[in-house]
């Protein structure tokens, strides 16, 4: 199989679509007003959306080194027509994380066929992967679509549309700055994504976020002791004694994958220097009071860019929260359907 060029789309064009485009008002829900209470109104509530409506088929695909990747298709109740959604989870989520689950009933609702993919050692996958996943590693995201290309013809026949969230929105746009698709991705969209990873750990790590940082240290060695690998006492023993995440990524994250250190991994996997290499209409959603990641690098790529690329900065939202007055729907799912509809010729129904 060949592997697709993205056509370069005339940015003049883009840039007239896209600043046509309506997308709603951010405004919060109460009583979740600021970043911190937007972040982790998921986690308080913990509204685990129903999909029974929806049943999924499991997609398994085994990677060149032996680990496989798993996902869940979901078709739509009417016959979808136009591209496939791919969404993908962040930091120590999975197909099952809560954002995902209503983004696939909310676009499902609306006619799309979609998939929830779990990245190399998350969920399901982790049983089968001696390997991990990492904020740059989109050789996996292009095997998943090779193997649906070739095994789906159904689900690909009009492209694959790529929605990511956190760690797996930066993954996504790395992806698309490479360049190297296997089959059609007319566009995408990322939520939250940690575009500058160095900026991002810096962050997190300050006293405010203290809470945060334990939490997510948390779940990284919950997963670390879930996969199947086979390690010395002593790295493990290092591993899950790590009082950081820049010490886990140093420790086990950045060796594990090739990469000389921590800030060597940070620093050949961040997309802020490389949105402009996109050649795809792109939308990219970051609030401004994300407590984990700056807007900084937003605001710099905003100034600079002259691509297929729309950037939203809502003053507030948190970080892959977007809880909305308006509507129950996630404020981002309602722009990222906008955003797909009136860039890329669909056909799909409304509320199917």
């Amino acid at each position: 199989m060949h592997p697709f060029k993205p056509r370069r789309v005339s940015h003049i064009f883009t840039e007239i679509m896209i600043a046509l485009s309506k997308f709603p008002t951010f405004r919060p829900l109460r009583p979740w007003w600021g970043g911190d209470l937007q972040t982790i109104r998921n986690v308080v509530m913990r509204r685990r959306t129903d999909l029974s409506p929806w049943p999924g088929h499991r997609l398994q695909v085994e990677l060149a080194d032996g680990d496989r990747l798993f996902a869940m298709l979901h078709e739509p109740s009417v016959a979808a027509k136009g591209p496939t959604l791919l969404l993908l989870h962040g930091l120590t989520g999975c197909e099952d994380s809560l954002y995902m689950r209503a983004s696939t009933a909310f676009f499902l609702r609306r006619g799309w066929r979609v998939i929830r993919l779990n990245l190399r050692g998350a969920g399901p996958s982790a049983p089968h992967c001696q390997g991990s996943y990492h904020a740059g590693r989109s050789e996996d995201l292009r095997a998943f679509l090779s193997w649906l290309a070739r095994e789906n013809s159904a689900a690909t026949r009009d492209g694959v549309l790529l929605m990511g969230f956190s760690l797996g929105a930066n993954l996504v746009l790395k992806f698309l700055a490479e360049g190297d698709f296997p089959l059609p991705v007319p566009a995408a969209v990322s939520v939250s994504a940690p575009i500058d990873l160095q900026g991002a750990w810096q962050t997190i790590q300050r006293p405010r976020n203290a809470f945060y940082h334990r939490y997510l240290l948390s779940s990284l060695h919950r997963e670390f002791r879930q996969w199947p690998v086979k390690l010395s006492a002593d790295l493990k023993r290092k591993v899950l004694e790590a009082r950081s995440i820049y010490r886990f990524d140093e420790i086990w994250t950045a060796p594990r994958n090739g990469f000389s250190s921590a800030d060597d991994y940070y620093n050949r996997c961040s997309t802020a220097g490389r949105l402009e290499d996109i050649q795809v209409p792109a939308l990219l959603i970051h609030a401004m009071d994300d407590p984990w990641i700056p807007p900084a690098p937003y605001l710099a790529a905003r100034r600079r860019l002259k691509s297929p690329l729309r950037i939203l900065l809502p003053p507030s939202g948190g970080h892959v929260g977007f809880h909305a007055a308006d509507d129950p729907q996630p404020w981002h799912d309602r722009c990222a359907e906008v955003f797909f509809r009136e860039v890329v010729p669909v056909a799909v129904s409304r509320d199917a």
